[in-house]
């Protein structure tokens, strides 16, 4: 059986760019493209913290060290600048996989700068 999981996540970056009339995607500075093993055209789902608005599109690479997040093409409708988003890839695993599965979190400041990195999420106090 296969399971579908979180592969790696870009946490709270903040939306620099919102670009309505450019061929659909979501720019990613290739540093947090590299760090959250991101490809460039792989699938990515994206959660707008701000207005709620959740939506599929790709990733494609943007100027490393630049901190841009470009929201591209009719997806530009649903984030614009200063928004904060989640950026979310998934894959699926096989269960023997799924025993060393660590997943790639990434956790930015506000201008999209990597401030730590871990391999799971803390359990939330009760």
């Amino acid at each position: 059986m296969q399971r579908t999981l979180l592969k790696s996540k870009l946490h709270r970056v903040h939306v620099t760019h919102s670009e309505l009339h450019y061929e659909g995607s979501c720019a990613i500075d290739e540093l947090l493209l590299d760090a959250a093993d991101i490809r460039e055209y792989e699938q990515i789902h994206i959660y707008n913290v701000s207005n709620g608005e959740r939506f599929s599109t790709y990733a494609i690479r943007a100027e490393r060290h630049s901190g841009i997040i470009s929201v591209n093409g009719a997806a530009a409708h649903k984030a614009q600048p200063n928004d904060i988003m989640i950026i979310a890839s998934y894959a699926s695993y096989s269960e023997l996989e799924l025993q060393t599965l660590h997943p790639k979190l990434v956790y930015v400041d506000n201008h999209n700068r990597i401030q730590s990195q871990r391999n799971s999420i803390p359990a939330q106090a009760a």
